[in-house]
């Protein structure tokens, strides 16, 4: 599984709000420098974040983003959700497989993709914050 540039944005985003807490907003502008990602590609992820009710967006002079729940209320399937639509396995029409082996290959990886989601709606937020500076994987989900 390759996750977008987008997602990879995304994740480091809602990371570092989880680490924040929801004492008031963080500008797109922290967000960006601190993560040194583009701030205008950035902004556009915040706001499909905010849309999907993930975030929740505050204007104004101290405006900025909150996360929309607690950490323990988000999963991972969300945001990568959220960003990149359903996640799922298809396989172009025009693939000229031999009879009945498209169907089983589709099965196959629908199975994978079933399996994967489960695993990702499992991982919440708070698994991966941890208190410091620094946002680290938890070794329970590293295998």
């Amino acid at each position: 599984m390759k996750l977008s540039q987008s997602v990879a944005y995304a994740i480091h985003a809602v990371l570092r709000l989880a680490q924040h807490g929801n004492r008031s907003p963080v500008s797109c502008k922290r967000l960006a420098e601190e993560g040194n990602m583009p701030e205008r590609f950035l902004l556009q992820i915040l706001r499909d974040l905010a849309k999907q009710g993930i975030l929740q967006s505050a204007r104004g002079g101290g405006g900025g983003f909150l996360l929309e729940r607690r950490p323990e209320d988000i999963t991972l399937l969300e945001v990568i959700e959220a960003i990149d639509g359903p996640l799922g396995v298809s396989l172009p029409q025009k693939a000229n497989y031999p009879a009945g082996v498209g169907e089983r290959l589709q099965e196959a990886l629908a199975r994978i993709a079933d399996e994967t989601r489960r695993q990702l709606e499992r991982i919440r937020l708070s698994d991966l914050v941890v208190s410091s500076d620094s946002c680290r994987v938890s070794a329970d989900f590293v295998a």
